[in-house]
């Protein structure tokens, strides 16, 4: 028997209130695309814009989940309410996570401030799943301080987070090539403050240099923010304090400078977009085998029309 879905208003307030079990009912409608997802939208928008976001990405091994939930114990410790989306593989047979938020973050699993969600990345590329902006905005718009956004960890392909983050740390963790790779992989561009992780290694001070030598070479505008570079022990929670004050540093900066407002409302240009292509794509879905289409295609076929000019005809009947 189908499980019965409460009114969207009596949802919202309800996740609005703490409940744990609300605000995954609201990701779940997110994830399934659900008929209900405009009403949740709506509902949520007067309560969203007040969480920072916070972008966690780094090639696969260099510690992203033992970091992120040191960070999130490092924040409860201040009273803080944090939101986790951790975005795992997903299975190439039932295209869910192939990794669950209890294996991952056990100590947090009774902590109310706390809500973890596993969310499969079906084979999106970017190291997220396409549903992240509207399940970012479920956990903004529950009234979360923080939320924290763990990528898959795709390597080079994995700058996407840059854009739907106010922050991005970026992970390396030494012994793994990372700091070539960090030219490669454009996360010079993408990378606000960098965390070199498992720093009781070997080889931690030679990819500190080459980081801070390649950082020394972007180009950066005047009075841009500086990239600072951190050095952790997640799994002992060393240095998880300079990281999160390294986070709240940025945070001040990007709200004195008008940096925040500008991000937030280029994060929406990219949603509206999103949903607008989407919307489109499927309008034209729906255009194969129809006689207007095939009506123009004979005309470009036999020369009478070219192929710019037909589809400009076929999108003005749309």
């Amino acid at each position: 028997m189908p499980r019965r879905t409460p009114p969207v208003g009596e949802l919202v307030e309800r996740a609005r209130d703490g409940e744990s079990r609300a605000v995954a009912r609201l990701i779940s409608l997110v994830e399934d695309e659900s008929p209900l997802l405009r009403d949740v939208m709506a509902a949520l928008a007067p309560y969203a814009g007040n969480a920072h976001i916070v972008g966690i990405t780094g090639s696969p091994g260099v510690g992203k989940s033992t970091s992120t939930s040191a960070l999130v114990s490092a924040y409860r410790e201040t009273g803080k309410r944090v939101g986790v989306l951790a975005v795992d593989p997903s299975s190439p047979f039932s295209g869910g996570a192939l990794l669950g938020d209890r294996v991952r973050m056990q100590d947090h699993a009774t902590d109310r401030g706390v809500f973890i969600r596993s969310m499969a990345s079906r084979g999106h590329l970017g190291g997220l799943a396409w549903s992240t902006p509207q399940a970012l905005r479920v956990l903004d718009a529950a009234g979360f301080d923080v939320v924290l956004v763990e990528t898959v960890g795709v390597g080079q392909s994995e700058v996407e987070i840059a854009g739907m983050a106010d922050t991005t740390l970026i992970l390396l963790a030494p012994g793994m090539g990372d700091g070539i790779q960090a030219a490669k992989a454009g996360i010079l561009e993408v990378g606000d403050i960098y965390v070199v992780n498992k720093a009781d290694r070997d080889g931690v001070q030679s990819v500190t240099r080459d980081l801070r030598a390649m950082l020394a070479l972007a180009e950066r505008a005047e009075g841009a923010w500086s990239p600072p570079i951190l050095k952790t022990v997640a799994s002992r929670n060393e240095g998880v304090a300079e990281v999160v004050q390294a986070i709240e540093d940025r945070l001040a900066w990007m709200a004195g400078n008008g940096v925040l407002t500008e991000r937030r409302r280029g994060r929406a240009r990219d949603e509206i977009e999103a949903i607008a292509t989407t919307a489109l794509r499927a309008r034209f879905a729906h255009l194969h085998g129809d006689a207007r289409l095939d009506v123009l295609a004979a005309k470009v076929a036999d020369g009478d029309t070219d192929p710019y000019s037909a589809a400009d005809e076929l999108i003005a009947a749309l």
